[in-house]
This record gives structure tokens, C-alpha cells and sequence, in this order.
């Protein structure tokens, strides 16, 4: 593995936590834990590659939690979880999530889902900075790769909706598109 790409993993149960951050450091990745919501969001800090995520947690639970992570960062998301039934698969992935693994799962086969989200994410990303890591208007500059913009020159900060919506705009001028 050329990079060592950063994982945030979010469940209430430690020993699950313990697990999975010896076997996916064992793979060469940087681990990152939270037991709750609120250590999760400031784990973003971090700023992970990637997110497996349990839906079951006191406090903020994993659906209401992925909805918040969605306004920092724009990586793949795994839910982690009991919950089983169909509902709570399209919940979890209307919620933002990138992938449905239900408890109990083969730590072989959760490595292997997050190797392919992690090299389709990177390529994606590379992909997309490659092309034109600038957009530039008088008085905007988008830096893409780095998620920032400025106006006259004075850095401005969006959510990553609004980044992603105001790029996604920006290089696609003189379209009018539908609410």
C-alpha cells in the first residue's frame, strides 16, 4: 500500500472497536475509534479516508450521525449493524451510507469491501483533480483538491454539499438546471 489511508471507525462496543482496529492496522491502515457520535465528530479532524459506522449507539445514532458526517466529508461510508431487515438497509443508505455490512460479518470480507470503496473513492478523487484542480471566474477561484474558495481573494467556507453544489455549477456554466 503505497499511502496509508485513514479509517474512522464508530461503534459503542469496545471489544468490536479492539477488533477491528488490529485487524485493519494489521492491513497497514492508520485506525481511528470513537465509542459515541460526539468523539466521531471530532475525529474528523483526522480526516478519514473512510467511515464504518454502527447504527446502534446511545445519543446520536448512526443514521442521524452519517446525515452530519455528510456536511465534513464526502468519503465512503460502511454501516456496521444488527439492524437486518430491508427498511433498515434503505434507511441506512438514504441516510448517506455507501455500504450495508450486517453483525456478525467476516473480518475478511469487511477488509475486502473497504479496499474496494477506499481504491474507487482514490481513483474517483484523483480522477476528478486530475482533469482541472482550479476553476476559475473574476473574483472565484475553487481550489478542488483542496476543498477551498475565494472570493476577491477572501477565503469563504461551505459545508461539503454547498462546495460540491457550487463546483458542480461552476463547471457546468450557462446550463439553467431544475430545483
Amino acid at each position: 500500500m503505497e499511502e496509508k489511508y485513514k479509517i474512522l471507525i464508530v461503534d459503542d462496543e469496545q471489544s468490536i472497536l479492539d477488533m477491528l482496529k488490529l485487524q485493519l492496522e494489521f492491513e497497514g491502515y492508520s485506525v481511528y475509534t470513537a465509542g459515541n457520535a460526539a468523539e466521531a465528530l471530532d475525529k474528523l479532524s483526522y480526516s478519514p479516508d473512510i467511515v464504518l459506522l454502527d447504527i446502534n449507539m446511545d445519543g446520536m445514532n448512526g443514521l442521524d450521525l452519517c446525515v452530519s458526517i455528510r456536511d465534513f466529508i464526502s468519503c465512503p461510508i460502511i454501516f456496521l449493524t444488527a439492524r437486518v431487515s430491508e427498511q433498515d438497509k434503505i434507511n441506512g443508505l438514504m441516510a448517506g451510507g455507501d455500504d450495508y455490512i450486517t453483525k456478525p460479518f467476516s473480518p475478511n470480507e469487511l477488509v475486502a469491501r473497504v479496499k474496494a470503496h477506499l481504491n474507487r473513492y482514490i481513483r474517483l478523487t484523483r480522477k476528478r483533480i486530475d482533469v482541472n484542480e482550479y476553476i476559475e471566474y473574476p473574483g472565484l477561484k475553487i481550489d478542488k483538491s483542496a476543498r477551498r474558495v475565494f472570493v476577491n481573494e477572501e477565503e469563504r467556507f461551505f459545508t461539503t454539499k454547498e462546495f460540491d453544489l457550487l463546483t458542480y455549477l461552476a463547471t457546468h456554466p450557462n446550463h439553467v438546471f431544475s430545483k
